[in-house]
């Protein structure tokens, strides 16, 4: 079953807002619990707006995997986020302040959105996430990022997503000209710390006017 694009929202109403946070949730998890996160987030003023996906995946295999075993079910996540963001667009709130945070399998969408639409975004959360796919595919991404400020915070080891990964995609986003944060924490378990959380909200939501 594909996605359909099923929202929940929080925060401010989004026709009121001036900047947006798109908030996508882990394997086996929901638009909900994503959302339950934000209490603890530096968002004042912002809409927030959590997408579900069809039986709580966006992608059935691991983000490791050919993408093509993915398919077509990755595609139709990237669908579902594209027009989340048009929705926010035509809401009137501009590129440049909307913002993206993603857990685990969410994290790795939103790395794949943005990379794949790279332009000046407000900013980029990927809690424990990497680029999809067997291999980097340069031919997937396109875009500047003209300096988005970009946060990538794993555990190492995790059991979901390697270390690897997450370097590597860091790494080529910031080829893609984003300013790049990474960190990550030894022994830290597949979830999010209240740790990674100060730190978005240091780098990514603080003092945002």
């Amino acid at each position: 079953m594909l996605h359909k694009l099923v929202l929940k929202y929080g925060g401010v109403p989004v026709e009121q807002a001036d900047k947006a946070l798109i908030m996508l949730h882990g394997r086996g998890g929901t638009a909900d619990d994503i959302l339950s996160i934000s209490q603890y987030l530096n968002l004042t003023g912002f809409a927030l707006i959590a997408p579900q996906a069809s039986n709580r995946t966006w992608y059935p295999y691991s983000f490791l995997a050919p993408s093509k075993e993915n398919e077509p079910w990755l595609s139709s996540a990237v669908e579902v986020v594209g027009e989340t963001v048009e929705k926010v667009l035509n809401a009137g709130i501009a590129a440049e302040r909307i913002y993206f945070l993603g857990f685990s399998q969410g994290a790795c969408l939103t790395l794949e959105f943005t990379a794949r639409n790279a332009r000046r975004y407000g900013g980029i959360v990927a809690f424990t996430g990497g680029l999809i796919g067997d291999e980097i595919n340069a031919s997937n991404y396109k875009g500047d990022f003209e300096q988005t400020p970009v946060l990538l915070s794993t555990g190492d080891p995790d059991a979901h997503v390697p270390v690897d990964r997450v370097m590597a995609s860091a790494e080529y986003i910031k080829g893609m000209n984003a300013s790049v944060v990474e960190k990550v924490y030894p022994g830290k378990s597949h979830s999010i710390s209240m740790k990674e959380i100060d730190l978005a909200n240091q780098l990514i939501f603080g003092n945002k006017s």
